[in-house]
């Protein structure tokens, strides 16, 4: 998902990528009216795969933060983005990445985050970030997944 989510600066919202044409994007916007236009490259268009926020260790992928406000909310944000106090904004980001920078991250930063993550659960998703593949697979779990392609190419 995070490769397909687009921003365009100096246009609200957000946007899928449809199509690649001629030195041109095709996209869709991600609101009920499901417009498509092209972007074209004068248009500065970021991914939201690309995207991250600061914290006081290493920079976090802002879909991480995304699935980390989406497992604190279980939806979207109860707080307006063009409403919320300071506080307010402090509190969901303490939510979504308790770590995070608080001399680097303005508030504008955290208000453009509640925006696009209520864009992204009106729009219908839910999963944001791939979940980390779990280290105790067991032995028996292991021979199953060695075993299943040599069995597939025999039948």
């Amino acid at each position: 998902m995070q490769d397909i989510i687009l921003a365009i600066s100096g246009k609200p919202g957000l946007y899928k990528l449809v199509s690649r044409g001629n030195r041109t994007l095709i996209v869709e916007t991600l609101d009920n009216a499901h417009r498509r236009f092209p972007a074209g490259m004068q248009d500065r268009v970021t991914s939201l795969g690309d995207v991250s926020m600061y914290t006081d260790s290493e920079d976090v992928n802002l879909m991480q933060v995304f699935q980390n406000l989406y497992n604190a909310e279980q939806g979207a944000t109860q707080v307006s983005h063009k409403e919320a106090s300071e506080s307010q904004l402090i509190e969901i980001m303490d939510k979504a990445l308790p770590n995070w920078d608080r001399d680097r991250v303005h508030f504008s930063d955290i208000r453009k985050l509640i925006q696009w993550y209520n864009i992204l659960v009106g729009a219908g998703y839910t999963v944001f970030a791939a979940q980390a593949p779990s280290n105790e697979m067991t032995v028996a779990e292991g021979a199953e997944e060695a075993a299943a392609p040599a069995e597939s190419e025999e039948a």
